[in-house]
């Protein structure tokens, strides 16, 4: 319907503009050479929820909330001391905590990806 060739032919008869001389400074310094942000954004959504959490128990305390809240406190407090207190719950926890100490003296910090390498046989004698 529509010759375009003309269009194109006039297109590339227009005089191009040199690039700046420090187009491709720009462009790595901007891209390959740009320095890692201070925080991930999963870092910056933990601060931000920390922050609120703050500010939310500021509010609270200011409106005469203060006693209410540290009773809460002191109830999660003799839950916790209740439940540690119990002599089956520290066996456990110590039996836990002394396997995994003992797992770690012996197999050491080695990554799993590396683990599979320690038990293979090596023909190549």
């Amino acid at each position: 319907m529509y010759d375009d060739d003309a269009l194109d032919r006039a297109l590339f008869a227009l005089p191009l503009e040199e690039p700046p001389t420090d187009l491709r400074s720009s462009i790595l310094a901007a891209t390959v050479y740009r320095p890692a942000p201070a925080f991930s954004v999963l870092e910056v959504t933990l601060l931000g929820a920390l922050a609120a959490v703050v500010v939310w128990l500021v509010a609270v305390v200011a409106m005469g909330g203060g006693t209410l809240f540290l009773n809460t406190l002191g109830a999660i407090g003799a839950t916790g001391a209740r439940a540690l207190g119990n002599v089956t719950t520290l066996a456990w926890l110590t039996a836990g905590a002394a396997t995994a100490f003992w797992l770690m003296f012996f197999t050491g910090s080695q990554p799993l990806a590396l683990a599979g390498q320690r038990s293979e046989r090596r023909s190549g004698r």
